[in-house]
């Protein structure tokens, strides 16, 4: 199976979810069933049938949750800025169409977040950047058009 960059902090923040289902919210919705079957009668009890849903839940994000940390790699930050565009850096773009000055971080798929800067780098416009330098001008091919952008910096 492919690996899936992440962030030393998109990593942590896998991890610590994963521990919380386990230690937290495991052992919360066990003593949710347990209380809903002390009602009687579970075929007509809508607090049972919730909690086993939770239950479900629960059970499926941790096995989703392993599964990505089983395939995880993690890109260590850089100690200086980078002289073109990679992943883990932040790069500061001009909207040629709009002059509008965006700032986006490029992080792995699990960890974007794109209305507060952090794109995939799986995504057009961060496909678009890897590689390119400040200066450089640059046409994204996004679901909603074209989009033009001059790359203005690169930071870590």
């Amino acid at each position: 199976m492919t690996k899936i960059p992440f962030t030393p902090e998109g990593i942590k923040k896998i991890k610590k979810e994963l521990e919380y289902l386990i230690k937290i919210e495991r052992r919360n919705v066990i003593k949710a069933i347990e209380e809903a079957r002390a009602h009687g009668d579970i075929s007509e009890n809508a607090e049972y049938e919730s909690a086993k849903e939770r239950q479900a839940y629960i059970e499926g994000r941790i096995q989703e949750l392993s599964g990505i940390l089983a395939n995880a790699e993690v890109i260590p930050h850089l100690t200086k800025a980078p002289d073109k565009i990679q992943f883990g850096v932040k790069v500061k773009l001009l909207n040629l169409d709009t002059d509008e000055v965006v700032i986006y971080k490029i992080v792995g798929p699990y960890e974007a977040d794109p209305p507060n800067g952090s794109i995939s780098i799986n995504s057009p416009i961060a496909r678009a950047l890897i590689g390119k330098e400040i200066g450089d001008e640059v046409q994204v091919k996004t679901p909603s058009g074209a989009k033009n952008f001059e790359i203005l910096d690169i930071e870590i």
